[in-house]
């Protein structure tokens, strides 16, 4: 297809599965537009996204290698983006400067730390589900998102790097309006720009007048002792990565998990009886549902061919992580379907190579000890909906639920 006949992806994310197989059967890239009228290029199956992630000729730094960099000041309804790459993070860095920023915040996330925080976690859920039970013991509906899923990574991610109680209402609120990918105005890209100032802003301050073990601590200590390894730009910056992507990710990846059990009491039979491990669940999740559908963005740094189609320099590409999972050329016919026992864990959920998330250790604890005590907890736990009423969040990067209502005992 032409470069003029791009396709204009929903900014509802409304059905992302049905819009990544749309595009599939256009070829193996496909020339999109990004939410107010942003042109790039989508990968459509595992081996094209996989090829291109670990490409050294696609950067992921705008500053350096976006063709269309310079003119995004002049369109007000691309101002969303700069919440995404026009913040200097290892999410929008390249070679040396990104290998740096990575290097200053790995440590905090290796598995001995992880296993470390497994204590805690165990807490914050046993508290979590004694709340939950008694939110239902009326035998209403509750929101195992509000109540379960949400809670759980946010306190933990939070505890983690320092941020106060009064700070982790708007912490979530920022994140959730920078996943949000249906307004396009200006206005609610400079609600977003101004809420990171704020927000991260008041942790910054706060760390730095109570300095405590935490993250937020370490890395001030950086900022103030070497700027040349950590600017004051970037110590914001990074802090809005990785807490951001340190707990709505996992928010997701808990939910869908639950939804994805829940429709298939014959699959649930089968993980509550040991027949299939919550290590499947989770992989198996992280490819049919993964917690971000499609990342933005990285650039041509030099012409690329993929198939008979040529990238040109300069060209913005998102990566595709819904549709990798979804391949029917990687994972078979039935690649739509979720199923655990299938036993595949190699999905690109949490990237791969050098950008590969810092985070997947510390998610996967959480997820691996969330369900298990949820389903043991509830062991007739049910949707109180219709799952074809369950509504997807306003984004075409997040791919999760806005709620997901339940019954504890069925």
């Amino acid at each position: 297809m032409s470069v003029t006949d791009r396709v204009a992806l929903d900014p509802f994310g409304s059905d992302i599965p049905a819009e990544s197989a749309r595009l599939r059967a256009l070829g193996p890239i496909v020339p999109v537009e990004l939410p107010g009228g942003i042109p790039a290029w989508a990968p459509t199956g595992y081996d094209t996204l996989k090829e291109l992630i670990l490409d050294p000729r696609v950067s992921k730094d705008p500053r350096l290698h976006w063709r269309l960099w310079p003119e995004v000041g002049e369109h007000p309804a691309w101002g969303w983006i700069l919440g995404w790459v026009g913040v200097v993070n290892m999410l929008s860095t390249y070679g040396g400067d990104h290998t740096r920023l990575r290097r200053l915040v790995a440590p905090s996330f290796t598995h001995r730390r992880t296993e470390a925080l497994r204590p805690r976690v165990e807490a914050v859920t046993a508290e979590l589900l004694d709340a939950l039970a008694e939110a239902g013991q009326d035998g209403g509906p509750v929101d195992v998102k509000e109540g379960f899923a949400h809670p759980l990574p946010l306190r933990i991610i939070c505890e983690l790097f320092g941020v106060p109680e009064e700070l982790r209402d708007a912490t979530a609120r920022l994140i959730a309006a920078i996943m949000d990918t249906s307004d396009p105005t200006p206005e609610h890209a400079a609600f977003v720009q101004e809420q990171i100032g704020t927000v991260l802003g008041s942790l910054i301050a706060h760390r730095s007048e109570q300095p405590g073990d935490d993250l937020t601590t370490e890395l001030i200590r950086v900022r103030d002792e070497d700027g040349d390894r950590l600017s004051g730009e970037e110590l914001l910056y990074t802090l809005l990565l990785v807490i951001g992507a340190g707990f709505e990710t996992t928010v997701n990846l808990i939910g869908n998990a639950v939804v994805a059990l829940l429709k298939d009491p014959r699959q649930l039979a089968a993980v509550r009886a040991g027949e299939t491990g919550w290590d499947a669940v989770v992989d198996e999740t992280l490819r049919v549902h993964p917690s971000i559908a499609s990342l933005p963005l990285r650039f041509a740094v030099e012409d690329l061919k993929v198939g008979d189609v040529t990238i040109p320099a300069g060209d913005a590409i998102i990566t595709t992580y819904a549709a990798a999972g979804l391949d029917p050329a990687h994972y078979g016919p039935d690649a739509d379907t979720f199923d655990a026992a299938r036993g595949v864990d190699d999905h690109l959920a949490f990237g791969i190579g050098v950008h590969r998330c810092i985070g997947a250790p510390l998610a996967r604890m959480e997820a691996l000890t969330a369900l298990p005590a949820l389903f043991d907890r509830f062991p007739d736990l049910a949707l109180a909906v219709d799952a074809g009423e369950l509504r997807q969040v306003p984004s075409f990067i997040a791919f999760g639920w806005q709620e997901i209502p339940v019954r504890l005992h069925g």
